[in-house]
């Protein structure tokens, strides 16, 4: 049985996240205890939850110890089928958060998965929009040979959320190594500003004036799309994600996301800062797309190698808990200013 002690590293809930992910694939048991032990509420929240029991539906797993607030978790693993499957967060708890546990999963199913998710945030904080997903990270995968889409039909926003999206992934028999070692010369900045019944105060239209005005500043020209949308009439709310694309295929991504009391502008610059520190370090990918693509990196045959402004504790905690877990190896080292991270074995 695989053993897990939650309070490891960064001690959240990506430890969780990542160790029901792995042990699925590789059809072994899983004990994790001290569950999310470093946050302020330890233990399962509904989205951890809800990510778990998605997470045994797709491997029909047996599970113990999968309540509110439960620090501690058996999670014993059969076969991945594929089919279609549901799930329902019931909270403004992160999606985008539950399909990070669940993608991985879904890429060595026997058939085609179709998750239907509901009732949660597609943009909340301390999580990637949803449009970061559909726009950065799933662009980056295809080029490991994961095929899979996002569909939005409701954005969901805090504290209400009812978001509701429809997650489609083909089976993936084997991963490619990423490699992404050169920033080469920008390519392209492009964006989606969103605002969900906000029209009438030009919410989304702000927020891309803004960045672009920023991103103007700079010497960069964006062309960001922007969406006036009514699908969720129970919580108005926006985001906006920026990312940028160089020939060499170096990829950055960023988000930013209202709140009552944030003018559309704060927000639309926000988003244009947090790019330009990207795009003026040279990495090969933003920050967060560095810790989220370990499991992938880990999972693929040969060498993969990035590089990133910053090593973070998600970061850290994700290389370990492959390393654990898979038995691969990675190197971390800086070169010029710059986190080199490489799957060597």
């Amino acid at each position: 049985m695989i053993e897990i002690d939650g309070s490891q590293k960064s001690g959240s809930g990506t430890i969780l996240r990542l160790s029901v992910a792995l042990a699925s694939i590789l059809g072994e048991p899983l004990h994790i205890f001290n569950i999310r032990q470093n946050r302020p509420q330890p233990g399962l929240r509904p989205q951890h939850l809800e990510a778990v029991l998605t997470a045994a539906k797709l491997c029909g797993a047996d599970v113990k110890g999968a309540v509110l607030n439960s620090r501690e978790l058996w999670f014993t693993p059969k076969r991945i089928r594929g089919g279609k499957f549901e799930a329902e967060i019931g909270t403004a708890g992160s999606i985008p958060m539950l399909i990070m546990t669940v993608l991985p999963i879904c890429i060595f199913a026997e058939d085609m998965v179709h998750l239907h998710v509901s009732k949660g945030g597609t943009d909340v904080s301390h999580s990637p929009t949803i449009n970061y997903m559909r726009y950065v990270f799933l662009p980056v995968l295809r080029r490991m040979g994961v095929n899979a889409t996002i569909t939005v039909h409701r954005y969901g926003y805090y504290p209400k959320g009812m978001g509701e999206v429809t997650l489609t992934v083909e089976p993936c028999r084997e991963l490619k190594p990423l490699l992404m070692e050169e920033f080469g010369t920008l390519k392209s900045v492009k964006g989606v500003s969103v605002c969900t019944f906000l029209a009438d105060r030009r919410v989304a239209e702000r927020q891309a004036e803004a960045a672009n005005n920023y991103l103007r500043g700079k010497g960069l020209a964006a062309e960001i799309q922007v969406v006036n949308d009514r699908s969720n009439p129970l919580q108005k709310g926006s985001s906006i994600v920026l990312w940028a694309e160089t020939e060499r295929g170096a990829l950055l991504g960023v988000d930013a996301i209202g709140e009552l009391g944030k003018t559309s502008e704060t927000v639309g610059v926000e988003a244009a800062e947090k790019l330009y520190a990207e795009v003026s370090s040279r990495a090969t990918v933003d920050v967060h797309l560095a810790d989220m693509l370990i499991p992938y990196v880990a999972l693929a045959k040969g060498k993969s190698a990035y590089y990133t402004r910053e090593l973070s504790d998600h970061l850290e905690t994700n290389i370990w808990l492959a390393e654990t877990l898979l038995g691969v190896k990675f190197k971390v080292e800086k070169v010029d200013g710059l986190f080199k991270v490489e799957r060597v074995g």
